[in-house]
């Protein structure tokens, strides 16, 4: 629907059709449908979704990238480095939205998308996988500067699930944000567009992560993240626990979270912020 009142955004679910299905199957929400949910939570904003990897783009008729206020990619069971024809279009689309100048923001695959189109290079972390919450994410001096983290503790922790990282930066990108698996938050200017990204899911709840959990079943044993089934579907069950309760004591405690997991309105700043300080300006000076 393209309420002419609200800026339009539109989303890029990075994911296939299989995965998003695995995911609702496993408690959670379609990766599209969930992000746009999250943002018209913070703002009112009208959206649209977009698959592009499970074959060509269609935009609402009349519709083209230039006709958005902000453009948002979510995150992806792929790697970019396999390559094929449902990367490939992803990869163009996200070129097309730096292009047209949108305001871009990229979630984990969302990110790795905007540096390999901007000329950086994403492999498979050394380090291993990053699942549940990424830990001791710290702000630079950059990052305590940058409108994206206004609001947010310089050392936080927030949900995440990836296993490949940025190995090299484009050029002129700016960190933000770091840990020890790797870097965590990045602003990227290319061509005539900014990207704000981050390596983890601002927009994950805590059912989400847990629904992951479920959908990735073995995998997670096999890369000794649990040590047994019943190890993971006890975090499964805290997770859901939390979800009903991100302030249970004894839970925060476990898991080392902090103000930013505890308070929704913190976990959540980045997109606000992208929403008040990308998409609302772009929206105003087109009408």
């Amino acid at each position: 629907m393209n309420r002419m009142n609200e800026p339009r955004i539109l989303i890029i679910d990075g994911n296939r059709a299989t995965t998003r299905d695995q995911q609702v199957a496993a408690g959670g929400q379609p990766t599209g449908e969930g992000y746009l949910r999250v943002l018209q939570d913070l703002a009112a904003v009208a959206g649209d979704i977009v698959r592009p990897a499970d074959g060509e783009v269609h935009f609402p008729a009349g519709a083209c990238i230039a006709d958005y206020d902000g453009v948002a990619m979510t995150g992806s069971a792929l790697n970019i480095y396999d390559g094929g024809a449902h990367i490939e279009r992803q990869i163009e689309l996200v070129r097309t939205v730096f292009a047209n100048a949108v305001p871009f923001f990229g979630s984990c695959w969302g990110l790795q998308v905007a540096v390999t189109v901007a000329g950086g290079l994403v492999r498979r972390n050394p380090l291993g996988r990053e699942f549940g919450f990424g830990r001791r994410i710290a702000l630079n001096a950059a990052g305590r500067q940058h409108p994206m983290f206004t609001g947010k503790p310089p050392v936080f922790e927030a949900i995440t699930v990836h296993r490949d990282h940025v190995e090299l930066l484009p050029p002129g990108a700016l960190v933000l944000a770091c840990n020890e698996m790797g870097v965590q938050a990045v602003e990227l200017r290319h061509g005539r567009g900014t990207c704000w990204g981050v390596q983890y899911h601002p927009e994950y709840s805590y059912a989400e992560i847990a629904a992951t959990a479920l959908r990735y079943g073995d995998i997670l044993l096999e890369e000794q993240l649990f040590a047994s089934h019943a190890e993971r579907d006890a975090f499964i069950g805290e997770l859901r626990s939390l979800m009903h309760d991100p302030r249970d004591r004894r839970l925060n405690w476990k898991h080392g979270l902090g103000p930013s997991m505890q308070d929704e309105s913190i976990k959540l700043t980045e997109l606000r912020n992208w929403l008040a300080l990308q998409v609302a300006p772009r929206f105003r000076e087109r009408h």
